[in-house]
């Protein structure tokens, strides 16, 4: 099959908007273990893991929506869901292979843009080792979760950037559509758990199969 999107060097921005799930975490483990949980509780012991990986990085309602949960149901389950992934932990979680290196060696201001909570977010790169490498920390907190841009603006009004000094990295469709509908630069990670061709349809400026090609700048990529 041939490979979506064309390799190309990704030059250096004075911004970088990380998503988490997928992007810089394989945190999957831990979050369809929670979820199936919750909705083995709930009367659902027949969803599975491959099913819910298709939902990291989209919020919770469309999940359970889409399972045909009644609307009063949903809140109390995205609870419950959130009650039990924090009591796992991130016991399952690591962080891939290469962002660390990629973080500690890539220049320019960096923020995450992601669906989870700030605090949330904060504790998991805390955990990993990985916070010292930010600027800022920004979850989605009482707005509208990606594809909505809320969470890449709130980021960038934290940092005093403007949205063309940036490139948002993150793997999935709603980070693409996120950031171009907030007016950044988007580079696709193949790595994670979206679907590429859905990744596609939103024209990502760049591609990467590894963190560190966020690195090789203008060198000749194979």
């Amino acid at each position: 099959m041939e490979q979506i999107g064309r390799l190309k060097p990704v030059p250096p921005f004075p911004v970088y908007l990380f998503d988490v799930d997928g992007t810089l975490m394989d945190s999957a483990p831990d979050i369809c273990a929670a979820q199936r949980e919750v909705l083995a509780a709930n009367g659902r012991d027949d969803v599975s893991e491959e099913f819910l990986r298709g939902y990291i990085g989209r919020h919770l309602t469309g999940l359970f929506e889409d399972l045909g949960f009644a609307s009063d149901a949903i809140e109390p389950l995205i609870q419950s869901y959130r009650t039990t992934y924090w009591g796992r932990k991130h016991a399952a979680t690591r962080v891939f292979i290469g962002v660390a290196e990629m973080l500690g060696s890539l220049g320019g201001r960096k923020s995450t843009a992601t669906i989870k909570t700030t605090q949330t977010t904060r504790g998991v790169l805390e955990q990993f080792g990985l916070i010292q490498h930010f600027d800022h920390v920004q979850g989605t907190d009482g707005f509208p979760a990606k594809p909505e841009p809320d969470v890449i603006l709130a980021s960038l009004r934290a940092l005093g950037a403007d949205p063309q000094e940036c490139l948002l990295v993150g793997d999935s469709a709603a980070d693409m559509e996120a950031g171009r509908r907030a007016g950044v630069r988007t580079c696709a990670v193949r790595w994670g758990y979206g679907n590429h061709q859905e990744m596609a349809r939103w024209e990502p400026d760049y591609w990467i199969d590894e963190p560190a090609q966020l690195l090789l700048h203008s060198s000749k990529l194979a």
